[in-house]
């Protein structure tokens, strides 16, 4: 057996432990969503008894769940969340790349330190600020805290893209008569597409599985899907249900995964751009 033929297979032997790996825990959710309540514990790894009540169970209100608001809650959360990080990540991202000023380098530090703090060292001080403020329970008090973690890797992404674009395409828009705003939103901004969707789709990811903050900082009629599962309640107070549960996991993360496989090459090529040199 050649080097390179047992190169392929340790490549492919690794391919599939990384899928085994990361999908295991979603295929599990979903065979127990799947399989009757009565069967929950079930060690059976393929689906069986198979009903769609769960499904039903966590769509319903009658035991004081709302999923349905939940999702439009996270909806409107994460939307706004990606629009307003994607709009100031890529004019802080085209500073950084292309305009030289004082502090340019204080400034990187400071977004780097940001992306770098514990989030869990937040939940105190925003709880005390947005509670002086009246916000809690408000969508301002998840959406600013979100944009705030949003914002280092919207920029850092684009930095990367923008850094690689040439400099002779905005010079030669500025030599036509074009300003250097109209030169970034008619040249630059087009070739950037790629690294815009991949930081959009990326930020609204992140926002849509946010839980800690939004655990603290919302109400039933604000909270979002991960608030909303955890805040699950089964038929009585001693019976967590883990059967509805799963459902609702996997009404939510579906979605998700069917949007990254649909746009997977958009991804990786934002993601990859940045790092190529022209």
């Amino acid at each position: 057996m050649s080097a390179r033929t047992r190169s392929t297979i340790g490549h492919y032997v690794g391919v599939v432990f990384i899928m085994i790996w990361g999908l295991a825990p979603f295929y599990w959710m979903v065979v127990v969503a799947l399989r009757d309540p009565t069967f929950t514990f079930d060690t059976t790894p393929w689906p069986t008894h198979i009903t769609l009540q769960n499904f039903r169970d966590a769509l319903a209100t009658d035991k004081g769940n709302d999923f349905l608001a939940a999702i439009g809650n996270s909806l409107i959360i994460s939307l706004t969340t990606t629009v307003l990080a994607v709009l100031v990540g890529v004019f802080t991202a085209y500073a950084l790349a292309r305009v030289d000023f004082p502090g340019k380098g204080l400034v990187t530090g400071v977004i780097l330190a940001a992306s770098m703090f514990p989030g869990i060292a937040l939940v105190t001080p925003l709880f005390q600020l947005f509670g002086d403020l009246g916000w809690i329970g408000t969508y301002r008090a998840m959406i600013i805290p979100n944009i705030s973690f949003a914002l280092p890797l919207t920029i850092y992404t684009l930095v990367s893209f923008f850094r690689q674009l040439p400099w002779e395409l905005e010079e030669a828009a500025r030599v036509d008569g074009a300003s250097r705003g109209q030169a970034f939103r008619m040249v630059l901004l087009p070739l950037a597409a790629p690294a815009l969707f991949t930081t959009a789709i990326l930020a609204f990811i992140a926002s849509w599985n946010e839980y800690m903050l939004a655990q603290q900082l919302s109400t039933t009629a604000t909270e979002p899907v991960t608030v909303a599962i955890a805040r699950f309640t089964g038929p009585s107070a001693f019976e967590y249900p883990y059967a509805s549960t799963m459902a609702a996991g996997a009404l939510v993360t579906i979605p998700l995964i069917i949007m990254v496989l649909i746009f997977q090459r958009r991804i990786v090529s934002g993601l990859t751009a940045g790092g190529v040199k022209a």
